[in-house]
This record gives structure tokens, sequence and C-alpha cells, in this order.
């Protein structure tokens, strides 16, 4: 499968995260404790919100491993950003090719998958048939994950994000049982219009990949007073991850089976996840 993280709060440098925690993001690429495959080799992505701008994000996508990708270590270094989601991808069939990397990018959307579609090819032409012909032109890669997007903007994404990753997921269960392929979905997303991030953690037999959500800083803070660099962030800083980038005591908290999560300004949100019928 694939690994991710989706972070919000004080402007950071990329590298603070992909690179330089114990078990970061880029050492989940080739150690992944949590994931279904050890090594994620084929595909690396951020999209990232510069500081004080508006409009589309800016997105690094590339085929290699996240490894050795030069390029990446060198922006990841350069660039600071509020808000941004990266991904190493462990291809499930699909080609390796840039436009099958993470994450996917809509106007000011973002979207980032780890999971499948089981027996995706027999369901395919059902799913895609399903997309909003206007948005089907915007789609250029061959993945599950692409189409599940798409699905979930023509489902009206942009104005009730939680009601339209329902209603992909529900279609996609109403497609398989008509094609006969049990348990068809598998899914950790996550996904960002720039101001608030949504979180979702489902499978259709209910034992889903690992995802996690850092604890409120506050709480941290007063469990590790000794670390200044936690007070360097703000009330708001969230962090939501595949799973821990370190083993700090009390940092991370398991997102609950089929559920939803929102993270943003004030109180964020916590929910309940069920498909809903087509």
């Amino acid at each position: 499968m694939c690994r991710w993280l989706a972070y919000s709060g004080t402007p950071i440098r990329l590298e603070d995260l992909l690179y330089r925690p114990r078990y970061s993001l880029i050492d989940q690429s080739q150690h992944s404790r949590e994931g279904v495959e050890t090594t994620n080799g084929d595909g690396v992505g951020v999209g990232w919100y510069p500081v004080d701008a508006v409009g589309e994000p800016a997105l690094f996508r590339a085929v290699g491993p996240a490894w050795s990708d030069v390029n990446l270590r060198e922006l990841a270094h350069a660039t600071s950003s509020p808000l941004f989601l990266a991904h190493i991808r462990a291809s499930t069939g699909t080609p390796v090719q840039q436009s099958n990397c993470h994450p996917f990018r809509f106007q000011n959307w973002l979207w980032v998958h780890n999971g499948s579609i089981r027996e995706f090819a027999r369901l395919k032409r059902d799913l895609v048939l399903a997309v909003d012909p206007e948005l089907y032109p915007s789609m250029a890669g061959s993945t599950d994950s692409e189409v599940m997007f798409h699905l979930a903007i023509t489902y009206g994404l942009r104005d009730r994000p939680v009601a339209a990753v329902e209603r992909m997921a529900g279609l996609i269960e109403s497609v398989a049982r008509r094609h006969g392929v049990p348990d068809p979905l598998q899914m950790t997303v996550g996904t960002t219009d720039g101001d608030r991030i949504w979180t979702f953690r489902y499978s259709s037999v209910g034992q889903s990949r690992s995802l996690y959500y850092s604890t409120d800083m506050t709480a941290l803070r007063a469990l590790h007073p000794e670390l200044a660099s936690l007070r360097a962030l703000s009330e708001e800083t969230r962090l939501i991850v595949s799973e821990p980038l370190g083993e700090m005591s009390g940092a991370w908290q398991p997102v609950p089976e089929s559920s939803y999560g929102i993270i943003q300004k004030g109180q964020d949100e916590l929910g309940r996840f069920e498909p809903a019928g087509p």
C-alpha cells in the first residue's frame, strides 16, 4: 500500500517532517513498521500551500524512490508551509508513472489515499462512468485513488466533503456487489481545500489500514515541558500520519475504525463514517 501525512499549523520546513524525525516519511519509504509492505518505493509526492498565498497549491511528484530523490531533499530544505500533504507510494498494480503519484490536485484541493479498490480493473468502467463528464478531462492517471477523488468531487466534495466521500464509498460498494466482488474498499484518505483537512479511515471488511492524529498541543506541552520545540508551534498545529513519526509518549492517538476527522481552526471534529447508497 502507501504511507502519507497531513500537516496544518505553524509554518515549518517540509524537511522537518519528511526527513528529520526518527521514523520520518522518508524512513518509512524503506522501513515502514505498520504498512502492508515494508518498502514504499513506487513514487513520492508533496503538495503544499505557500505561506501567505491563495489559490492552487504547489505540487511535486516523482516516480523514483523517495529515499534517493535529491530534488525532493532540496525542495524540502528550502520550502516552508503552514499546510501540506505528502505521500510515498507502493503500487497495487497500476503503472509507476508521474500521473499516478499522489497527491492529486483539482483547483485548490489536494487528495492522498492509502489502500485499494479490490479488483479495480473489473469495476473501473462503471466507476469512471459515474464521474461528472466535465471532470473527466482532468483525470490524467490510471489509479483507483484518482477515480475515488473525482467521484468525491462529483458528489460534492467542495461543498459537503464528508457526505461526498460517504457517497463515493457507497457507490464503490454498490458496484462491487453487482460484480460479485466482496469487501471491495480499503482506504485511509486525506484531503484539503487549503483551509481545513478532512481525514477518513474505512474499509468494507472493518479492518482498516493504520492512521493516527497528533495529541492536542496544549496537552502535549504539559506532557513534555522539557521540549522547547513544542513551544514554537501554535495551539492549532495538528498532524495526521499513517504511522507515528517517533516514540514520544502521549504524542499519537489512533483514528477510530470507520470514522472521519476535520482539522480546522477552533474545535476539531471526529465522527462516524458511514457509506451512503448511490
